[in-house]
């Protein structure tokens, strides 16, 4: 299978799923096999329902700018 192949697959799997639940699949909605290959295939949970578009991607988070401390002299 290419990664093209494999992608196409999870990316069915995925679609499938929420059209079967009306809902987005959660990653209990599979069989560990299947589960494991969309990962393999697609990466972490929620960045496999991002890169399908079940899921907005996130945004990156803000970073803290923490004001430094100043020595008193």
């Amino acid at each position: 299978m290419t990664t093209e192949e494999k992608i196409a697959w999870a990316t069915e799997q995925l679609t499938e799923k929420y059209r079967e639940l009306g809902r987005i699949p959660k990653k209990e909605d599979f069989d560990d096999q299947t589960r494991s290959r969309i990962k393999a295939f697609l990466g972490p949970w929620p960045r496999a329902l991002e890169a399908v578009g079940l899921k907005e991607k996130r945004t990156a988070p803000k970073t803290s700018h923490r004001r430094k401390k100043r020595k008193k002299e």
